[in-house]
């Protein structure tokens, strides 16, 4: 177990560092940062830029560092920011070059490098090792690393160990391949060589920009270095989420799903948008898991032999009711009981048919709608299922119920509050064996905690049943859209849900329906639309990633199911998109280089033309 207890709350304790004069792990508070995306070089505008992030709210401050004569410019940007009266310690970012890591260490207050780079070629080629040679590669990184590691020890600064999925060297790929296991052991390796040079001011991240990547790397090196007595804090994101409502539930997910299993000294949330804007997306993901909240937590009941296992994707078995669980896809019901009439139904995504007067499905149709009305009869698309409040009258409705219920045998939907779980009688709970429950999370405490713990327990008592995540809120803002996404998100994850719904106000349908897709999609349980992999930005771009992420939305919004990574450098190109069908990477001022897979179409594409001949060379290959 990476945890002592799947379902209470307990912040891993961890060893607490300095980094400049705002300490990080042990028990101080989650610490939130970003990044600047200016040319590091020009030290007015980073400035400008770095006293924008602070002023929002953030705790540190990142800045990408190429060269030594990039470093260097860090003097001036310190002195310059002290006086103006910011003392905020600043991060350095370093790839490929230990130098300048040597050289921006002596100056700021943290170093962050990367393992898969800093060291190690990467070719993108398999190598057969045997476990000698192995071992002298491992050997070898100490050249680059000790001297870093000396350097910090009389500076007094910090180091992140920051290990991203896509940029794994290519000797850990040829080992381990391209997952959790393999982030686990590029990052020890690192780790080792500070315990044995008695370095300990370390921070740690595990990205990727797929969400379950990145928790099962994270969950996967908690264990490890349980096993090996370390207890580092950890830096917690979702790398290239992309922007809008997309990267906020990516992140959302990602980050909040380790920060209900008490992981995380420190968040960054990196969306497509200007640095200062994650600052409070970043505030509403750790407010919903601040340690404060779950002081006098109650965990759900205690739950013994769990054989779930949380370091890898496990979907629980359910029986199939209907077109719900089994092996089908989860499906999403949208609650239209406050506006029972075609603009509910539109909101659920359909389309109206004037010629036709009949609704239509698309790709984010929901699979059933909730209503409350008697006389509700609309043209609606075959396969659209119909849930009725309080009555069934014979029209293919399917009840909605509680527990209260006598009707054990008939196909309904039975709601269960899950804060209700020390009360719920498992053995009648079981009689009801042709129902499809509604776990509703809305009065919970903790809804990943009670969640779990239900699923658990249905599962000792042979519970098979569908079940359905539910969560209510007042109103769909960005503070519900943050919380669901982590809370019923975390579940998802986890491998349990058979179905999503959400609800709010009667104006909030369509944003509930899109945010229940969303969810969906960024657990990768349903897809429904396209998959965009986004670099946040930073002073390396070589183009306008927000303007450009909006052109290329535009022209592909239509690609079900196509995943696109949109790069703003070499950095960030080919290794951290391994996960994407299509790239689109910035390799000099103007020019951009395409992608399929991991192959080159075409390469230094005018900047103005790309996004044009991206969309054709996808519907050339697909």
């Amino acid at each position: 177990m990476y945890i002592e207890n799947y379902f209470n709350y307990n912040r891993i304790k961890t060893q607490k560092i300095s980094i400049g004069t705002i300490p990080l792990g042990g028990n101080e508070p989650v610490r939130i940062q970003s990044m600047t995306n200016t040319d590091t070089s020009d030290v007015e505008a980073t400035v400008k830029q770095i006293i924008e992030i602070a002023d929002a709210g953030a705790d540190y401050v990142r800045l990408t560092v190429q060269t030594t004569r990039v470093a260097e410019k860090l003097k001036d940007i310190k002195e310059s920011l002290k006086k103006k009266g910011y003392d905020v310690p600043l991060i350095a970012d370093i790839h490929y070059s230990p130098k300048a890591a040597e050289v921006a260490a002596k100056i700021i207050e943290k170093v962050r490098i990367n393992p898969g780079n800093y060291a190690d070629l990467k070719q993108f080629k398999h190598i057969e090792y045997t476990d000698k040679e192995y071992a002298e590669e491992v050997e070898n990184l100490k050249t680059n690393f000790i001297p870093l590691l000396n350097i910090c020890k009389e500076y007094k600064t910090a180091i992140r160990i920051g290990t991203n999925h896509g940029s794994l060297s290519d000797r850990i790929l040829s080992r381990y391949g391209d997952t959790p296991e393999g982030m686990t052991e590029a990052t020890m390796e690192f780790l080792r060589i500070c315990k044995a040079e008695n370095f300990n001011d370390i921070v740690i991240s595990m990205k990727a920009s797929n969400p379950l990547v990145m928790i099962y790397a994270n969950r996967f090196l908690v264990q490890q270095m349980r096993k090996e007595g370390m207890n580092f804090p950890l830096h917690l994101g979702v790398t290239e989420a992309g922007n809008e409502l997309e990267g906020r539930i990516k992140s959302a997910a990602g980050i909040g799903t380790l920060l209900a299993d008490g992981i995380g000294d420190t968040i960054r949330v990196s969306l497509t948008e200007a640095p200062a804007k994650e600052i409070p997306v970043a505030e509403k993901i750790v407010e919903n898991f601040n340690t404060e909240k779950f002081k006098n937590f109650i965990p759900p009941f205690e739950v013994k032999n769990v054989s779930h296992e949380f370091l890898d994707y496990e979907k629980r078995k359910s029986s199939e009711i209907l077109n719900i669980g089994g092996n089908n896809v989860p499906v999403v019901i949208s609650d239209i009981s406050e506006k029972n009439n075609a603009e509910g139904i539109s909101g659920s995504g359909f389309v109206f048919n004037e010629k036709e007067n009949t609704f239509e499905k698309t790709d984010l149709s929901a699979d059933y709608l909730f209503i409350n009305n008697e006389n509700f009869k609309y043209n609606l698309p075959a396969g659209t299922g119909i849930i009725f409040g309080n009555k069934n009258d014979g029209y293919n409705y399917l009840k909605y119920s509680d527990l209260k219920e006598d009707h054990v045998s008939k196909t309904q939907f039975v709601e269960i509050d899950a804060f209700e779980l020390q009360n719920i009688d498992f053995d009648k709970l079981k009689r009801y064996y042709n129902s499809i429950f509604i776990l509703n999370l809305t009065n919970s405490v903790s809804a990943i905690h009670y969640g779990r713990a239900f699923f658990i327990k249905a599962e000792t008592y042979g519970i098979k049943n569908p079940i359905i995540l539910k969560h209510t809120f007042e109103t769909i803002n960005e503070y519900a859209v943050l919380k669901a996404s982590a809370e019923i998100g975390a579940l998802f994850i986890d491998g349990f849900g058979d179905g999503i719904m959400i609800s709010g106000k009667p104006e909030d349908i369509r944003k509930a329906n899109e945010l229940s897709f969303g969810i969906l999609q960024a657990c990768r349980t349903r897809i429904t639309k396209t998959e965009y992999i986004s670099c946040p930005s930073c002073g390396r771009t070589l183009f306008n990633l927000e303007e450009t992420t909006a052109k290329i939305k535009e022209k592909t919004a239509h690609l079900k199911g196509v995943k696109i990574a949109i790069m703003g450098c070499v950095v960030n190109g080919l290794g951290e998109m391994a996960d994407a069908d299509y790239g689109y990477v910035g390799t000099g001022t103007g020019k951009v280089t395409l992608y399929k897979n991991k192959e080159v179409i075409r390469r230094n594409v005018p900047e103005k033309e790309a996004p044009d001949v991206l969309l054709n060379l996808i519907e050339q290959y697909s």
